[in-house]
């Protein structure tokens, strides 16, 4: 893997919208190198570094990429081959040589989805009686004995 960038760019279009990055991808050898962040640290779930490799997950999917020298505070100075990487998280990936672009779908995500209305001609439980104890009534305070003096000031009386 190369530690220096190529001299020829790739651009990379990540669900029809290009990926503004700092740093661009680049080719070499037949093989888009890109660097970890943006890419890969957009597309994934979570990227961590273990020793000398460096470790993508997405959804259940896990995939581990030796690097030449892995820094975890410098994920962009780290170019991977994207594309096995990417289709191993399952992306669609597809090269153009003659406009130097790299077309990344990803799949959607699954929708969650909303409960079903009510609807009272489906057949249903009926609900369960819970056992809650009655509460026992508070006891009212009784004071006894000679009052205390009063603390807030009366109001003067309106000047004749």
């Amino acid at each position: 893997m190369p530690t220096f960038p190529p001299p020829t760019p790739v651009s990379v279009i990540v669900d029809g919208r290009p990926l503004a990055a700092y740093v661009h991808a680049y080719a070499l050898d037949g093989r888009i190198y890109a660097p970890v962040s943006p890419l890969l640290t957009r597309l994934a779930d979570r990227v961590w570094s273990v020793g000398d490799s460096l470790v993508i997950q997405r959804g259940n999917v896990r995939v581990r990429v030796a690097l030449a020298h892995a820094l975890p505070e410098q994920l962009n100075g780290d170019f991977v081959a994207v594309g096995p990487v990417l289709r191993a998280l399952g992306a669609v990936v597809r090269y153009e040589p003659f406009a130097r672009r790299l077309v990344v779908m990803v799949p959607a995500r699954a929708v969650l989805a909303s409960p079903t209305p009510f609807r009272p001609s489906v057949p249903s439980v009926g609900p369960n009686a819970v056992f809650t104890p009655t509460p026992s009534p508070t006891v009212r305070p009784l004071w006894t004995g000679s009052p205390l003096p009063r603390r807030t000031p009366l109001p003067a009386p309106p000047p004749d």
